[in-house]
Formats: structure tokens, C-alpha cells, sequence
């Protein structure tokens, strides 16, 4: 019950100079977000590809009010994809993208968020390796399949993420798996009103199992955004039924969170990819891990009470 009001808090400023303010927050933000540079996170990527697992690189900051901070969240991302040239990574080492970064909601956003897209895209191939672009809340997801439709004219490997908890998925996900395309299915993490999404937990889990056996029947490449052990046995079932290979579809999950699972279907075969995020603007990110889990909520609950 606590996740609207954790999502509503994610869009308060007052909440976030209070939660930002409080001395615990670095410590718990630092689960989620392990840096705040390039210079920060070129060790973890590193690390973690070391250790057998593929990762998807998130710069964070979505509360995007000028043209100028889009074009700088593009060159952000640019700057990422430079360094990770030199590391030779190719598709083990991909990006994720939200457009509200690169001016989406701005005036004329969705011609001002293709033309900063592209351009890290481009960038993105050139090293052998792709673009995700992150689905945001509902209002947006219009223009975020027009402008993934738009790249993979050229760059057919830009893949895009649908939510469960939406009506509208199970459509955009018949589409989406007859035209090849790369998704990542989640259960979705943003305030939905009950006209345009399921507001009950086993409503969205039956509809995010409903949705993934499109997708694994379908002629695309379905990532598993999921944390959830049974939704993970059921994804597995799924591949096999629909005779996938194992690197015909992968595993995502988010830094931070079950790390021991991670390894555990990196060691079984499966592709398993660690959705990395980093950067100084994490407020709205943060807070979206704390809505989707108790556990998470628990876990900076006591950090404030401990350091009391």
C-alpha cells in the first residue's frame, strides 16, 4: 500500500531536499547507484563482466526543464559510450535511455528527443553494442514507440521496454514480437491511474505472464525484467516450451538487488544482464527501487533508525 504514495513522493521537491538532506541517504542510495562519474563506474562494469554478467548503463535525471540540459544528458551518454570503446565490451556492455532526459516533455520534445537519441545510438553501434529506451508513464509511451520504430529503420537492434501493468501492453507486445524487435517486460514502476493500469499485484503478474509467452513466441528478443523467483521459473518454462536457445532471450535485473541470482543463472548459461545506473541526479530512480519492494523500504527504514 505504501508504493503510490513512495511514487507520488518521487515528484515532490519537498521530499526530496528532506530525503536528500538526511545523512543516512548516501549510504542507502550507494546500493542502487554505485557512482556518480564515468570515472566511478568504468571499475564496476569491470567488475561485474569479469564475473560473467552483461550490464545495461543507466545515466540517471529524467527532470529535464531546457534545451540545453537535454543536448548536456546526450553528451553524458556520449562521453559513456567513449570510455566503454576503450574497454571493448561491445554488446556485453549496452545503454538504457529515458527521452524525458533528452527533452521529450519539452516543447516540440519528440522531435527534440529523437534528434538527441540518434546521435547516441549511432554512437552506440559504432562500438558494437545497442540502445534500450526505458518506457516512462503512460502519456509519454506514444512518442517512445514512434521514435523506436523511427531508429530501427536504421539500427534494428535499439530495443524498448513494455510494462505489464498497463492495458494497452498486451497489444504493444503482439506488434512489437511479430517486427523482431529487443523488450524488456517489467512490471512497471511508475503512479498509474486505475483507467489505464491493473492495480493489483496478482492482476499484473498474470498479465506479465500472459505478455511474455507473446514475446517468446514471437519473432523477437525478450528480456526478463524481473526480480520475482517464480516469474523467473515461469520465463524459464516459457523458453523452453517455445524452443528459444539460451541466447535467444536474457535476464535483467536491477544493481543492488539479488546479486547472488545474478551469478547464479550467469552460471547456469543463461545471459544476464545488470541494469547499472550512475549519476548526481538520482532522486527519481531511488525512489522508484523503494516503491517496487518492501524489502527495499525496510532496508532504509532501519539504516535511519540505526543512525539515529
Amino acid at each position: 500500500m505504501l508504493g503510490p504514495v513512495i511514487l507520488a513522493a518521487s515528484r515532490s521537491d519537498r521530499m526530496r531536499r528532506l530525503i536528500s538532506a538526511a545523512p543516512v541517504t548516501k549510504q542507502v542510495v550507494d546500493r542502487f547507484i554505485p557512482g556518480e562519474t564515468v570515472d566511478d563506474i568504468v571499475p564496476i562494469i569491470g567488475e561485474l563482466t569479469g564475473r560473467g554478467l552483461e550490464l545495461t548503463m543507466d545515466v540517471v535525471g529524467e527532470d529535464i526543464t531546457t534545451p540545453e540540459q537535454a543536448t548536456a544528458a546526450r553528451d553524458a551518454y556520449l562521453l559513456l559510450i567513449d570510455r566503454l570503446k576503450d574497454l571493448e565490451l561491445g554488446p556485453k556492455v549496452e545503454m538504457s535511455v529515458k527521452l524525458s532526459m533528452f527533452g521529450q516533455a519539452l516543447p516540440g520534445g519528440h522531435e527534440l528527443a529523437l534528434a538527441n537519441v540518434r546521435p547516441v545510438v549511432e554512437a552506440a553501434a559504432a562500438i558494437g553494442t545497442t540502445v534500450t529506451l526505458d518506457a516512462e508513464d503512460h502519456t509519454t509511451l506514444d512518442s517512445m514507440f514512434a521514435i523506436h520504430e523511427e531508429l530501427r529503420k536504421d539500427f534494428p537492434q535499439t530495443g524498448c521496454v513494455i510494462q505489464a501493468y498497463l492495458f494497452r501492453t498486451e497489444a504493444d507486445a503482439r506488434r512489437l514480437a511479430a517486427s523482431g524487435s529487443r523488450v524488456r517486460l517489467v512490471k512497471g514502476a511508475y503512479k498509474e491511474p486505475a483507467e489505464v493500469a491493473y492495480q493489483n499485484k496478482h492482476e499484473i503478474d498474470k498479465a506479465y505472464v500472459r505478455i511474455l509467452r507473446t514475446l517468446m513466441e514471437g519473432d523477437g528478443y525478450p528480456m526478463i525484467g524481473s526480480h520475482d523467483p517464480r516469474l523467473i521459473s515461469v520465463a524459464q518454462e516459457l523458453a523452453r516450451t517455445a524452443g528459444r536457445k539460451l541466447d535467444e532471450y536474457e535476464f535483467q535485473m536491477l544493481y543492488g538487488i539479488r546479486s547472488d541470482e545474478h551469478l547464479r543463472l550467469a552460471a547456469e548459461g543463461h545471459r544476464m544482464r545488470v541494469y547499472t545506473a550512475y549519476g548526481t541526479d538520482w532522486y527519481g530512480y531511488f525512489m522508484r527501487r523503494l516503491a517496487e519492494k518492501p524489502a527495499n523500504l525496510r532496508f532504509f527504514l532501519r539504516s535511519m533508525v540505526s543512525k539515529g
